[in-house]
């Protein structure tokens, strides 16, 4: 069948060529179709109690999020006025202020002091805005945009959804860079190591549509995080280039073979599915880790990576043939010599001091592995920001004039009585860092009966047979210190009303925290245990998959480590993105190695020369690939204002230069030294696996071996 596939694929490029063109029109519809979400905290799992509390929030209450609005050096009538005005933008629930419970003809002297220090600080007041979708929907953002037209220079908008937006906003504008940026380096790259100049142009034509495809593809999703949006197609030309130097190394070693280059193409395809169906499979295996987190991000770039690896092996195998032999002779024309250097006589030297080197790795393993589990990180999502950005600013000028590093929402039943809740709502303001709260019971007097208060009023705090309490803490998010306030805040309010739930920005923050740190250590053992298997099953050996995954996670440890050294905090998902990836990504650096030495070996050579022919003709692939995935994440790195997005490609770029260090000046040390054990513990590890014999005359022919990287 694959036979036939070649065949046919070869015979008419021009046609395949034009499907191929084709089915980018339906990619791109489905790639604008799909949603986005700029809110990490939607993420998190759906049985956390602060997820459900959001729940609550959206319904019954349509207040799925909240900004407060900063209004300086204003009269009260413009406020009045401004919140009658942003009352009738589509998306807006209610806008809170003074004038929703007393006219603004009363003095502010005459306003109650808890409810005055809520809403004044000096020459500002503040406005609490609901919206009815949640902050990272689109209708929440057009909304956002209304109100901050509506307003004049004067006025701040405050909170979460603002941050959402300026987000959406900031990523819009550099997401063109991220792109431009990554071509151009990754051309850069490739032209040290290809030798015409034309050839990394068609490669990177041949990523492009499978970019495309993937991107297409994530409509049956419904929607994908801004992260995996701005790091998917870098990855993406990062991780698979590999296959398409192979499949033209492939082909220009049968051009010798055959007089017409379509007949060498469809031989080159048949070896290349087998070998990239298996090289393939451990950068799968790396993403699909990610799929296995609690936080529902890591199975959103999971999902969409594997996605990608998937559709950049068929791209290759169904679409470069063509290309390549439409531009066959252009690509010849435009050679030049490679530029990569001949290492064989460093290898010689690392063969020849190969124990200080094996000392080497096992020396850096302890203060690597300490490095990297003592690394700084931070939860708070806004620290990932541009600090310029207005959401930002106005955010700290909440923190600052009215001491509200953030809000929490405490959602209790309406049948625990009035009483009860006041008893609640007392206590809740007597725990350390609550600055103030805000509830029906403070607004409306226990004497006004319920029907005489306007119904407007009452929606805000009061719907479905349950009440909202907004509690004002001025410890920020992500901090141990607002992490001990809601575990006594959480006690407090379930010891009036046991289905209570408490939710907001610091209390998601806080469930993020806990769910992270299981997610790093499951997925890392989960990705290290599959890649285990593969490798074990590809060398047939028990020992050869051990020392490989642990070069790579030496340069994992060195990669993650290097923040604790720098004393630089980075973003908690980071690390376990990073784990992932980057064993799966670089293995095949290692893979590849090992791979040739024992072919050498079963050649006949001696341990010593078949180890420095290995190294010395795989450093030129490991280099190849270890700069495009430099190059293609560097760019992305630098310019990225979103420190989020800016450290994981940094991270990712560093650690594809680190495990292909590891690779080459590391590795055949350890290989020539451990070469005895995988002879004991390996099958056909120094002779080839012996053909199998027909019950005829004559022998079966070999079946192609599942190289992963040659």
């Amino acid at each position: 069948m694959l036979k036939k596939i070649a065949h046919a694929l070869t015979r008419r490029p021009k046609l395949v060529v034009f499907i191929a063109v084709l089915l980018m029109i339906p990619s791109f519809i489905g790639a604008a179709a799909t949603k986005v979400n700029y809110d990490l905290l939607t993420y998190l799992p759906p049985e956390t109690n602060s997820s459900k509390g959001e729940k609550l929030l959206e319904e019954p209450f349509h207040n799925a999020a909240t900004s407060m609005l900063i209004v300086q050096n204003m009269p009260p009538a413009y406020t009045n006025n401004l919140r009658k005005s942003i009352e009738k933008i589509p998306g807006v629930t209610h806008a809170l202020w003074i004038s929703s419970m007393a006219g603004i003809q009363v003095p502010k002297d005459m306003i109650p002091e808890k409810i005055r220090k809520a809403f004044y600080s000096g020459n500002s007041t503040m406005m609490v805005i609901q919206f009815q979708s949640p902050g990272a929907s689109e209708e929440t953002m057009q909304a956002i945009q209304k109100i901050r037209t509506t307003c004049n220079k004067n006025c701040m908008l405050a909170g979460a959804a603002g941050i959402v937006k300026d987000t959406k906003d900031l990523l819009d504008q550099e997401l063109p860079q991220y792109i431009l940026l990554a071509i151009i380096l990754s051309l850069i790259a490739m032209s040290f190591s290809m030798n015409s100049w034309l050839l990394p142009v068609t490669f990177l034509l041949d990523i492009g549509m499978a970019v495309v495809y993937n991107f297409g593809t994530n409509f049956f999703l419904g929607q994908i995080s801004y992260i995996t949006m701005a790091i998917a197609g870098i990855l993406q030309l990062g991780v698979t280039m590999d296959y398409s130097i192979f499949l033209y190394n492939r082909y220009k070693e049968e051009q010798q073979n055959y007089d017409d280059n379509k007949d060498a193409m469809a031989v080159a395809i048949q070896a290349a599915f087998a070998s990239l169906s298996g090289s393939s499979l451990t950068t799968i295996a790396g993403f699909a880790a990610l799929c296995f987190m609690r936080l529902l991000l890591g199975r959103d770039i999971g999902i969409v990576m594997a996605k990608g690896v998937v559709l950049g092996v068929l791209t290759v195998v169904l679409v470069l043939p063509s290309l390549l032999l439409l531009f066959d002779k252009p690509i010849a024309k435009y050679q030049h010599k490679v530029l990569l250097p001949d290492c064989t006589n460093v290898n010689r030297f690392i063969v020849k001091h190969r124990k200080a080197f094996v000392a080497l790795f096992i020396l850096l393993f302890i203060p690597s592995f300490y490095a990297q589990k003592n690394a700084p990180q931070y939860y708070k999502l806004d620290l990932a920001m541009p600090q310029d950005m207005p959401s930002i600013v106005a955010t700290n000028k909440l923190r600052n004039d009215y001491d509200m590093a953030t809000t929490h929402f405490a959602i209790v039943h309406d049948s625990i009585g009035n009483q009860k809740i006041k008893q609640m709502t007392d206590a809740i303001e007597k725990v350390d860092g609550v600055e103030n709260t805000l509830s029906y019971n403070q607004l409306v007097s226990s004497d006004i009966p319920d029907f005489f208060v306007p119904q407007d009023v009452k929606d805000i705090f009061k719907k479905g047979g349950m009440q909202i309490i907004m509690i004002n803490s001025h410890y920020a998010a992500a901090s141990s210190e607002v992490g001990n306030q809601l575990t006594e805040l959480t006690k407090l309010v379930q010891s009036y009303d046991k289905g209570a739930y408490l939710t907001g920005e610091a209390a998601m923050t806080d469930d993020l925290i806990t769910t992270s740190e299981t997610d790093f250590h499951v997925t890392n053992y989960i990705s290290m245990a599959a890649i285990l298997i593969i490798v074990a099953l590809v060398f047939k050996s028990l020992t050869v998959p051990i020392v490989l995954v642990l070069a790579i996670e030496l340069a994992i440890f060195i990669n993650e480590g290097v923040p604790y050294f720098t004393n630089v905090a980075i973003p908690f998902i980071a690390p376990t993105v990073i784990g992932c990836v980057q064993l799966g990504a670089t293995v095949d650096y290692a893979i590849l190695m090992t791979t040739r030495f024992r072919e050498e070996l079963q050649k006949g050579n001696k341990r010593e020369d078949a180890i420095v022919i290995a190294a010395t003709t795989s450093d030129d692939s490991i280099i190849a690939s270890s700069l495009v995935l430099f190059c293609a994440t560097l760019g992305v790195g630098i310019v990225s204002k979103m420190k989020i997005i800016s450290t994981i490609c940094l991270m990712l770029a560093r650690g594809a230069v680190i495990s292909a260090l590891i690779t080459i000046f590391v590795l055949p040390a350890i290989l020539y030294v451990c070469e005895p054990i995988f002879a004991h513990t390996s099958l056909w590890w120094r002779k080839p696996k012996p053909r199998k014999q027909t019950l005829g005359r004559h022998a079966a022919q070999p079946a192609d071996k599942c190289n992963l990287s040659e």
